[in-house]
This record gives structure tokens, sequence and C-alpha cells, in this order.
């Protein structure tokens, strides 16, 4: 071979490798792209389904009466909707506090030390715990030994689903606070735990509320733990909150199984009311972090 003849060789060698690498990139695009419509498509088409057979049940009565018993027509979802309100509320009221100040520890004290590494490793697994292994813990300790369900122990299981969520948030937001606003808060005095409710905290605030924002959106739709700790009833629930307190996503998970029309069409229209209220929190949390920046 000539010496004239090997510059032409590799290039033709190369201009091959360069159109064999688009090849597989626009192969890679198509199958990215197209996989991406069919997720888009199924979650359309699952939106679309509720939206279609929700509003066929949603009414006034709907807001103002209660669960109907078997049989009886007619009826809402009033008692359940107040009742999912009540244990959500109950579940981040215990959450927040533990959450916050577990992360705060973890992102200002704890860092590198052994025992936070072991506090993160068991707060990944308590993320990714089944729920319903939580809602049988709680039963152990709080309804079996007062042999009765109650709100409480619906409020403390989905609290414990929530506490994770709210301390990785927590701790990632203030990790990503800048150090000199920490030494700058040391030099003039302020004694550590100062800096952190004065300084890191407020530089935070808007990535804090997001996380406790979301972890009300991940326990707002539980079902498996509530039906071992808070049950269900058809009435309004008893102001301590002992006994079965109705909330929605145990009644959806009984309407819908149900042989009863107008219990399947109540269903419908508490999955619906669940998945809007599931979207505005989620709006709500990225118009928080986007004021906060």
């Amino acid at each position: 071979m000539s010496t004239s003849s090997a510059p032409a060789a590799s290039h033709i060698a190369w201009g091959r490798v360069r159109q064999s690498r688009r090849t597989a990139d626009r192969a890679m695009k198509v199958i990215a792209t197209g996989f991406t419509f069919c997720a888009i498509f199924v979650l359309f088409w699952i939106l679309g389904m509720l939206l279609v057979k929700g509003i066929g049940g949603l009414s006034l009565a709907t807001f103002t009466h209660v669960t109907p018993g078997p049989g009886s027509e007619g009826g809402g979802l009033a008692n359940a909707i107040v009742g999912s309100i009540v244990l959500t509320f109950l579940g981040i009221a215990v959450a927040t506090p533990i959450g916050v100040l577990a992360g705060t520890w973890l992102a200002e004290y704890g860092r590198g030390s052994k025992l936070a590494n072991i506090i993160r490793f068991i707060n990944d697994i308590l993320l990714s715990a089944p729920s319903i292994l939580i809602g049988l813990f709680v039963y152990v300790i709080l309804v079996e030994p007062f042999r009765g369900y109650s709100g409480w122990a619906g409020g403390v299981a989905l609290g414990i689903i929530a506490i994770p969520v709210i301390v990785r948030t927590t701790e990632d937001m203030l990790s990503l606070v800048p150090g000199p606003l920490r030494e700058a808060g040391s030099a003039l005095g302020a004694p550590p735990s100062v800096v952190i409710t004065s300084v890191t905290w407020r530089a935070a605030k808007a990535g804090m509320v997001t996380g406790i924002l979301l972890a009300l959106a991940r326990i707002a739709g539980e079902t498996a733990p509530l039906i071992f700790t808070a049950l269900n009833n058809n009435f309004w629930f008893s102001p301590n909150l002992v006994g079965g307190v109705s909330n929605l996503p145990v009644t959806i998970y009984q309407f819908a199984s149900a042989p009863y029309e107008n219990w399947q069409q109540l269903a419908w229209a508490g999955s619906l009311i669940i998945t809007i209220s599931i979207l505005l929190l989620s709006i709500i949390a990225r118009r928080v972090v986007a004021g906060g920046k």
C-alpha cells in the first residue's frame, strides 16, 4: 500500500465510525422518545378515565352528605373527606418537628460522623419501606394494646411514612446553604443554635417547606396503613378520634370493590378529589420553591 492511500483509508474508516455513532444516536433518540410518549399516553389515559368517571360523581351532596350504607341510594363523602384532612394533618403534625430537627442534626451537627451515616441508612430504609409494614407496626404498638382502632394510630402511621421524606429534604436543603453564611453568623458571636434558626433555616425555608408539602402529598392517598390503624366507618367520627375514623383512601378501596353502583360512582369521585388535591399540593410546592429563589 502506498503512503498516499493510507490517509485515505484512515479517513474512510473514521467516516464509517462517525456514521455508526450517528446511527446509534438516532436509534437511541427514537427509542427514548417512543417510551416517553408511551408513558405520557398511559398517564393521560388514566387521568382521562378518572376525569370522565369521576366528574359524574361530583355534586353538592358529595361534599355535604355522609357515606351511604349498603344498598342505600344517594349519599356523599363529607365524613370521609373531613376524616382524611384530619388524619393527614395529624400525620404532618407528628412528622414535621421530628423530620426537621433530625434533618438539621444530620446537616449541621452530624455531617460525616458514623452515627449520622447509620441514621441516613435507616432513613433510606424507611423511605422505601412498604406502607403496609408501617401500618402493621403501628397496629401492634397502638391498636392492639388499646383494643381499638383510632385516628391517633392512623396519624402516627402516616407521620412515620412522612418523616423520612422531611428528613431527607431538610438535610439536602441545609447542605446547599453556603458555608460563609454560617461563618458570618458565628463571627458575630451567635451560638450554633442561633445561627441555625436565624440564618440557615431562613436561607433554606423554601426547600424545607417544599419537603413538608411533598410529604403531605405522599401520605394523602395512603390506604394500607389506615386499614390497620384508623379503619373506616360510614358516619362522622368521634371528636376524640377514638374508634374507626372515616377517610377517603379506605372508603375508595371499599366502595370500588362493592357491587353497588352509587358506591362505585362515589369511589371514582373520591379518587378524583384526592388526585386534584395532590396536584394542587405539588403546584404549591413548586411555587414555594420558585418564590424562594
